[in-house]
């Protein structure tokens, strides 16, 4: 009697039906490992890069002017904008606008190697492939000849296309409860971009490149003496409303855009209480939401320009990108609001900085390719750098330090530091705690041989421990995929994010914060790394796992999100460095 063979079949994952349990099935998926790499193409399928630019086509273009590091507004010191009142608040004029985006999404340079020409930017990019697209919501201000309505920002040109024609009366409805003069920013994700290069891992990228685009931003109002806050109690759906990112007309047969966020900028120096709707008692209050059904009503009008395609083929479709997306959306709407700024900087002296503009730092940002293996760095500047990047969570929002003040959250992201060549601080391993209150959960989920040791000569204020003594070099090119930069550097670190727990209090929609606030806390080590006369670099590519079972991390309590590397760079005598607007 014959026998058929039965044919095999995969068996069939269960699809968990928790949108929490999902975003970790996309995390735990997209993890490296020793034995192999989170699933990409492969190979770069140059023939289908995607445009770095995107535009909408019929839409009108605002040029905004050009202008030289001498001319008004002029940049103040690097470490002005880090000083409450020490830099002097400019209204919003053209000119400021166009200083503001230069700073914020603008182009930076040009490189050339032989034939090839690629762009730079303000805003740092995972392998410069730049997902993330800026817009802004403008109302009629006096002295600013715009339109109100949605622009796109376009860096190539420099410009504002006009997206969408607002009625002024529904602008102002929109922005009351705001200080005058107040506008929104907004944030969107082409993931395209990203998977296009690193595949299924890329939906992380484009979300470390949203914390990059914040800290830009903040950094960029700060030059300019203007305040900033994320208006994350809006919905996404809001968002989408409201950059038009669902009107399937103007993305048909293109690659869409993702609605990450919105963030209100204002130029008060001080919010009086009289100019705010929202008030609580005698407490001023700014909210950190948009009213839905308001953006409803201002998103009926004359919208202008469809968008233009990027790729000609995608060779694949990273259907898992999509599904992180969906279970990652966030639909609630949280009436939530912040105090305004309780010091007073409108009578504040004059201060005298020295050291480069923040301009300057910024305009020369760029990512290290190769360290020399062999440039220190003092202990006072390490200290300095970890400085910067404590929120200093116990302070209500708006008054944290700059850029911390933009973000409504207590911080969840910690550092594991491999310190390699920092005069003054013995090469081991050293860990920093972001909000000292947490620090006794992190170390009970965390090996409990470890030392915890205070750190010698570390300011006070700052929750720096030493956890094991000992040349790191080799580990940390080890789990950093092998990549000699990590060893090669003074230090480098991995970014530790508070993690399942965070997602199961907050929801699945908490997973892409997690990876803005590492890339704000990027952004401001590489402009730190710029002032002290080396350079930084962000590592995406690291082995999950082994990097926690350096200090034997319990499950899923915390993960490493964001590797990043600080050193003495070495410079590619083949490439020549162009102008950034040279072509207009």
């Amino acid at each position: 009697m014959a026998t058929e063979i039965p044919l095999y079949r995969e068996p069939v994952e269960t699809v968990p039906a928790d949108p929490v349990d999902r975003v970790i099935r996309y995390h735990v998926q997209t993890k490296h490992h020793f034995n192999r790499y989170a699933r990409a193409l492969g190979y770069l399928d140059w023939a289908n890069q995607p445009d770095p630019f995107r535009r909408f086509e019929g839409a009108p273009i605002i040029s905004l002017p050009l202008l030289k590091p001498d001319e008004d507004p002029v940049s103040p010191a690097y470490d002005a904008i880090y000083q409450p009142g020490a830099v002097v608040c400019q209204p919003v004029t053209v000119r400021t606008l166009s200083r503001f985006f230069e700073f914020a999404l603008a182009l930076s340079a040009w490189k050339k190697a032989g034939e090839s020409e690629w762009p730079l930017r303000s805003n740092p990019s995972s392998g410069n492939l730049h997902p993330t697209e800026g817009y802004v919501v403008m109302p009629q201000i006096e002295g600013l000849d715009f339109k109100p309505g949605l622009y796109h920002y376009a860096p190539k040109e420099h410009g504002l296309e006009l997206r969408a024609e607002f009625p002024a009366e529904q602008i102002a409805r929109l922005l009351a409860p705001f200080p005058p003069s107040a506008f929104l920013f907004g944030l969107t994700s082409v993931h395209w971009r990203e998977a296009w290069k690193y595949g299924e891992r890329a939906f992380r990228y484009c979300n470390h490149d949203v914390g990059h685009a914040i800290g830009s931003t903040r950094i960029s109002a700060a030059t300019l003496g203007w305040k900033m806050a994320l208006l994350d109690g809006t919905s996404q759906e809001t968002v989408a409303l409201l950059l038009g990112t669902n009107r399937v007309d103007d993305f048909a047969g293109v690659e869409s855009e993702h609605p990450d966020c919105l963030a209100v900028i204002w130029p008060l120096p001080d919010v009086k209480s009289e100019t705010l709707d929202v008030k609580c008692g005698k407490q001023r209050e700014i909210p950190l939401f948009i009213d839905p059904g308001v953006v409803k009503e201002v998103a009926e009008c004359t919208w202008y320009g469809k968008a233009n395609r990027l790729s000609g083929e995608h060779g694949v479709e990273w259907e898992i990108i999509d599904e992180a997306a969906v279970v990652s959306w966030k639909s609630s709407c949280e009436h939530i609001s912040v105090a305004a700024p309780t010091s007073d900087t409108s009578h504040v002296s004059p201060f005298t900085f020295h050291g480069a503009p923040a301009g300057q730092i910024i305009r020369q940002r760029r990512s290290a390719v190769s360290f020399d293996g062999k440039t220190s760095i003092s202990a006072a500047t390490f200290f300095r750098m970890m400085e910067r990047v404590m929120p200093r969570a116990d302070r209500l929002q708006l008054d944290r330090p700059m850029p911390w003040d933009v973000w409504p959250y207590e911080p969840a992201i910690h550092l594991l530091i491999f310190v390699h060549r920092v005069e003054g601080l013995v090469p081991g391993l050293y860990f920093l705690v972001r909000d000292p209150k947490k620090l006794s959960p992190i170390q009970h989920s965390m090996n409990s041989e470890l030392t915890w040791s205070s750190t010698p000569n570390c300011p006070e204020d700052l929750s720096l421990y030493w956890l094991l003594e000992g040349d790191a070099k080799k580990l940390a090119v080890q789990v950093s995929c092998h990549q000699d930069i990590a060893g090669d550097s003074a230090f480098s670190f991995g970014m530790l994010a508070e993690f399942e727990g965070r997602l199961r209090e907050g929801g699945a929609w908490w997973y892409p914060r997690l990876f803005w606030e590492s890339g704000l806390l990027g952004q401001v080590l590489y402009l730190e790394a710029e002032a002290a006369g080396v350079r930084a670099t962000g590592i995406g590519c690291f082995f999950d796992d082994p990097v926690h079972e350096i200090v034997s991390v319990k499950g899923l309590s915390f993960q490493s999100l964001y590797h990043f590397t600080i050193g003495g760079p070495v410079e590619d005598g083949r490439l020549m460095t162009l102008p950034p607007y040279g072509h207009r």
